[in-house]
C-alpha cells in the first residue's frame, strides 16, 4: 500500500511543478529535457546489477523503449501546456482519464467482457473530459482549447496501454529500473536533438531555473512510474484495483490543490465532469 500512496502523491506533484513553472518563468522545455537526464541517472543509481549498453540493445523491450521515449516527451510537453493553460484539474482528469484506452485495448486484445457498465464508463470519461475542460461560463458546445486535454488524453492511454504491455511481457522483475532509466535517456536524447535544431535559428540559454525545476522534476517523474510498477507487482492487489485508486485520487488531491494554492475557478459544469470522471473510473473497475 505504501507504494501506491506514494505513487499517488509523486503523479500529483508533476502537475504542481508543471503549474509552479509558469509561476516562476521557467523555461518548461528546457526543464523537461533536463528532467529527463537526472530520471534516466536516478534510475541508474536505482539498478543493482552490471550495466551492459549491447544488453540493453539486444533486450526484447529496446525496441518499445525507443516508442515510450518518444512519447514520453511529447506527452509530457502537452501536459505542461495543459496545466499552464486549462488548469490542473483539467490536466488531471484528462491524462488520468485516459486508463479507459488500455481497458479498450485489453477488450480487444484479451477478448476482455464489454458489459453494460464497462460501456456507461467509457461514455461517461469522454463526457467528463470535455466538461471539465470548459473554462467559461458558456453552455453552447465550443472546441477552443480542447486540443491540448484531448490531446492530452489520448497520448497517456497509447502510453500506459504500451509501457503496461511491455513491463508484462518483456521485462524481468528486477528490470523495471534501468527499463525506466532506458526511456528516459531516449526521450532526453529526443529533447536534445530538437533544442540543437531550434538552436539554428535561435540562441539557446539554460538559466539557474530550469535546471533546478528539470531536477525537482526529474526526481519526481522517475518515482511516479516506479512506485507505481512496484504497486502493480504486488500479489495481494489486483491491477484494476490499484489503478482505480490510483486515478481517483491523483484527480481529488489534484483538484483540491488547484484550488487551494492557484485559486482556481471552477463552474458547476466542471463539478459535474470531475464527478463523471470519478464514477466513470469506478463503474470500468468493478465491471
Amino acid at each position: 500500500m505504501i507504494f501506491l500512496l506514494l505513487s499517488i502523491l509523486a503523479s500529483t506533484l508533476i502537475f504542481i511543478i508543471f503549474k509552479s513553472f509558469t509561476k516562476y518563468n521557467v523555461n518548461t522545455f528546457h526543464a523537461i529535457i533536463i528532467n529527463y537526464a537526472i530520471a534516466c541517472f536516478t534510475g541508474v543509481l536505482n539498478y543493482d546489477a552490471p550495466i551492459s549498453i549491447a544488453n540493453i540493445i539486444n533486450a526484447k523491450w529496446f525496441l518499445g523503449a525507443l516508442f515510450l521515449g518518444f512519447l514520453f516527451i511529447s506527452i509530457f510537453n502537452v501536459m505542461a501546456l495543459t496545466a499552464q493553460r486549462n488548469g490542473l484539474s483539467v490536466a488531471s482528469v484528462a491524462s488520468k482519464m485516459s486508463v479507459i484506452i488500455p481497458i479498450m485495448f485489453g477488450l480487444y486484445a484479451y477478448n476482455e467482457s464489454a458489459n453494460a457498465l464497462k460501456v456507461i464508463g467509457i461514455i461517461l470519461a469522454l463526457v467528463a473530459v470535455y466538461l471539465t475542460s470548459i473554462k467559461n461560463k458558456s453552455i453552447g458546445f465550443t472546441t477552443k482549447g480542447l486540443w491540448l486535454p484531448l490531446t492530452l488524453f489520448l497520448g497517456s492511454g497509447i502510453l500506459d496501454t504500451t509501457l503496461k504491455y511491455i513491463e508484462t511481457t518483456h521485462v524481468a522483475k528486477n528490470g523495471i529500473p534501468i527499463f525506466s532509466a532506458t526511456i528516459f535517456f531516449i526521450a532526453g536524447c529526443i529533447g536534445v536533438i530538437t533544442l540543437g535544431a531550434k538552436s539554428i535559428k535561435t540562441k539557446i540559454n539554460f538559466n539557474y531555473k530550469s535546471v533546478v525545476g528539470g531536477f525537482v522534476l526529474g526526481i519526481v517523474n522517475y518515482y511516479s512510474i516506479y512506485l507505481l510498477l512496484k504497486a502493480l507487482q504486488v500479489d495481494s492487489f489486483e491491477s484494476s484495483t490499484i489503478f482505480t485508486i490510483n486515478n481517483v485520487a491523483v484527480v481529488m488531491l489534484t483538484t483540491l490543490l488547484g484550488l487551494l494554492l492557484y485559486r482556481e475557478k471552477l463552474y458547476i459544469k466542471n463539478w459535474i465532469g470531475i464527478g463523471f470522471a470519478i464514477v466513470s473510473i469506478i463503474l470500468i473497475s468493478i465491471s
